[in-house]
């Protein structure tokens, strides 16, 4: 199946900017992360939406998709390679052969990688942390020290293929007789057979245990975004390195704090006198309480931006912002006395103009002269 366009994945079109991106991603990444939505398949559009951003987020990764889209150049002439210029003949050719070339099953082969989902809180997202994280995975018997083989016993050469691991197999094809080598069905490719099993781990050579990784959560790490620790996957084959442990971060929502990117955004909430007289107050940031000071007339959905108190770039490129968006709270409860000096209020104010009618004021009145 064909892959879809990363424009398309995030609901954009080309020419959208890097901010149009981010904030797409974050709102999908959020509906679709297999912590919130459980519906199926919302893991592999989770890992969909993942694969977009990753692309169209880095600058030199964009300009060759914009270029040349899923089609990779380097792959032959036209894109398709040899499969493509001798219309099947690979098909055919694997027909007869059973699929061509065969990796050698007893070269060493690299360990399968893992995931795990880390939940942390807002805090310890924008400064990162050190944490201990415990993995399931396959290690070694120690029993039978990953032979397989019950101690004292030694796993024996395969009689079905003399140890080679192949067999082979004669074909009748229209070219004429062929000899096709393959993988031994007695012992899988070994070229051992296991008579007597390890009790313990019952000839597989591995157990599954829970191991205990130290990790640094680095600061300024968002939602969805993974940490790879080199070797700590699965075991490798054979001799073969073992795999990568990937860490997903899962970051959980600030009681007033809202992230983008790297700015922070607060909400403050004032009253009437405040906007329109002015006023100096604290105002909460990740790093601590700072004054603020509000001019006189301050409008509902002023933003103030009070800089470098936002969250270090995950990647060393500088520090964010925090906005501070001004929320004009109106009144419900009112005594006589308040009611009577607004009503004063709005006969000293005189008329208000008619494209101003909408206003927060002229709401205020109408409510207090209609009451």
């Amino acid at each position: 199946m064909s892959k879809r366009d990363y424009y398309e994945v995030l609901g954009l079109t080309k020419g959208v900017s890097k901010d149009e991106i981010k904030k797409a991603y974050r709102k999908l990444s959020k509906q679709y992360h297999p912590d919130i939505n459980k519906e199926p398949g919302a893991d592999e559009k989770f890992k969909e939406i993942a694969e977009a951003y990753e692309v169209l987020s880095d600058d030199q990764k964009k300009a060759r998709y914009d270029q040349f889209g899923h089609e990779d150049p380097n792959a032959g002439f036209g894109g398709g390679g040899f499969s493509g210029g001798f219309g099947g003949f690979e098909d055919i050719f694997s027909s007869f052969f059973g699929g061509g070339r065969r990796q050698d099953p007893n070269a060493p082969r690299k360990g399968d990688d893992l995931q795990y989902r880390m939940n942390i809180n807002f805090e310890e997202a924008v400064f990162g942390k050190e944490a201990e994280v415990e993995i399931p995975r396959d290690e070694p018997c120690d029993t039978c020290h990953g032979s397989g083989a019950k101690p004292g016993t030694e796993p024996q050469k395969c009689s079905h293929c003399n140890g080679a691991g192949q067999i082979n197999q004669t074909v009748d094809t229209p070219l004429g007789r062929m000899v096709n080598k393959r993988s031994c069905p007695s012992c899988r490719g070994t070229g051992k057979i296991i008579v007597d099993k390890c009790t313990t781990c019952r000839g597989a050579g591995t157990v599954q245990k829970r191991k205990k990784i130290k990790i640094t959560v680095p600061a300024g790490v968002d939602d969805g975004q993974q940490l790879r620790v080199a070797g700590q996957g699965e075991p490798g084959v054979n001799g073969g390195p073992a795999g990568d442990l990937y860490i997903v971060f899962s970051v959980r929502n600030h009681e007033y704090f809202e992230r983008d990117g790297d700015d922070i955004y607060y909400e403050l909430k004032l009253t009437f006198p405040q906007a329109s007289l002015g006023d100096e107050i604290e105002v909460p940031t990740v790093h601590g309480k700072v004054k603020l000071k509000i001019p006189a007339g301050t409008q509902s959905g002023a933003q103030f931006r009070i800089k470098d108190k936002g969250i270090k770039n995950v990647h060393g490129y500088g520090t964010g912002h925090q906005y501070v968006v001004v929320k004009v709270v109106t009144p419900t409860k009112l005594t006589e006395k308040q009611k009577q000096l607004l009503r004063d209020f709005a006969e000293i104010s005189g008329d208000i103009p008619e494209e101003h009618g909408s206003s927060l004021w002229d709401q205020l009145k109408k409510k207090l002269k209609g009451e």
